[in-house]
């Protein structure tokens, strides 16, 4: 079992990141946040510190996101993973 620490709210991600995230993107996922880590719902997310991780709680939003950030890769200051809670 991995061990994950970390609630990053969309502010602490862009910040994390080093840039401002696009505006479609920000809209998209501003209402989307679960607070709570465990078992991430369908159309949430959940952003852990360490290591910099985005639990999405189903396909649909990870591709969402993805989609917006992918041609953004390059400018990222460290790696960000997209993962999907699978219990859902």
């Amino acid at each position: 079992m991995d061990i994950m620490i970390g609630n990053l709210s969309l502010d602490e991600m862009q910040e994390r990141a080093g840039f401002d995230f696009p505006k479609p993107l920000i809209d998209y996922m501003v209402d989307r946040r679960q607070e709570s880590a465990s078992n991430v719902k369908t159309g949430m997310w959940h952003c852990f510190d360490i290591p910099f991780t985005l639990v999405c709680g189903d396909k649909e939003t990870a591709t969402e996101i993805y989609n917006h950030l992918k041609a953004m890769s390059p400018e990222f200051k460290e790696p960000l993973q997209i993962s999907i809670n699978t219990d859902n």
